[in-house]
């Protein structure tokens, strides 16, 4: 069931002047508004004003389709923010805790993995995935779908995924593949997860430089010679609203050139429990990865257009 919250009473306002929203007083004495039918939705919200151009602090708000639901079934908003904002500060202690405990086999392994290992790097990507396994373990559950369509260890392979979310990169990371992921440059700055990071193979890249997007693709393509894997988020960047964005063809691009396939990932979930722009909270949820059969084309564009078409499907169907 959907959840609206009304932010702004001068929206309230201009849907009343519209006459697709009637205010009337309930017998509580609180101002209860709804929507007309002819609008297709019909919804309701409980609030108490302080007048008609300010919100109290406490509101109580619920949304219906097709009449579905009952009053009982509303919810705090100031309660549920509270636990989502108790909830993050925890994610965050526990994947702290988690990294300085697991940065010190990083540290020792690196130069054996160097010697022996220096494009997969396997060792680092094993800890980094124990890493992101304790700190999702507490607050959310992941199911995986479709295992069998992942390539062997050492095949190498193009990776894509929508991005919805932060939590993005710690689901993908509990898969055990060694993909070296793209990150701006000013992530590598962080202690810890930047030395983690450096450690793993993390390709950097500079938004909006026409030169470092050259050399991260080039690095790309020289990591798929020697056998390793790269992953991509096509869009670019996290979904605000959690629709699909168009995709770029420089993943495609260096799949058609090594002439590797395209692993297609649908991520479902993750941008509710942790919405873009909205990093400091954890809601309640779980989240599934769907991991599609690879593509083999030797054209970046119809790579693009079949890898984008499979998510845009997926997520149609399930969410």
């Amino acid at each position: 069931m959907d959840l609206y919250i009304i932010s702004f009473s001068s929206f309230i306002l201009a849907a009343a002047q519209k006459n697709f929203l009637h205010i009337s007083r309930a017998h509580d004495h609180e101002p209860r508004c709804y929507f007309s039918p002819n609008e297709g939705l019909n919804r309701y919200c409980i609030s108490k004003l302080y007048n008609l151009n300010k919100l109290s602090r406490y509101v109580v708000a619920k949304s219906e389709l097709a009449g579905a639901g009952t009053p009982d079934a509303s919810y705090s908003l100031s309660e549920v923010k509270l636990s989502s904002k108790v909830r993050g500060v925890c994610f965050y202690a526990v994947t702290a805790i988690a990294a300085i405990s697991l940065i010190g086999f990083m540290i020792v392994a690196h130069p054996f993995v160097l010697l022996f290992d220096r494009y997969r790097r396997k060792a680092q990507h094993f800890v980094a995935k124990l890493w992101a396994a304790a700190t999702v373990a507490p607050f959310f559950k992941i199911e995986y779908e479709g295992l069998e369509n992942l390539p062997s260890h050492d095949a190498p392979a193009v990776y894509v995924s929508n991005h919805q979310s932060f939590l993005d990169i710690y689901t993908l990371l509990t898969l055990g593949r060694s993909f070296k992921f793209i990150s701006k440059t000013a992530i590598f700055l962080f202690p810890i997860i930047g030395w983690a990071m450096s450690m793993m193979g993390t390709i950097p890249l500079k938004r909006m430089d026409s030169r470092s997007q050259l050399e991260c693709l080039k690095r790309c393509m020289d990591l798929i010679g020697n056998g390793a894997s790269v992953f991509f988020f096509p869009e670019g960047t996290r979904s605000k609203d959690g629709k699909l964005g168009d995709f770029k063809k420089g993943a495609f691009s260096v799949a058609a050139k090594t002439r590797v396939p395209v692993v297609p990932i649908t991520l479902i979930g993750t941008g509710g429990i942790m919405p873009a722009g909205m990093e400091g909270v954890v809601n309640s949820g779980s989240v599934k990865v769907i991991i599609h059969k690879p593509i083999k084309e030797t054209d970046p564009e119809i790579l693009r257009q079949i890898a984008r078409n499979t998510i845009l499907d997926t997520l149609k169907l399930r969410c």
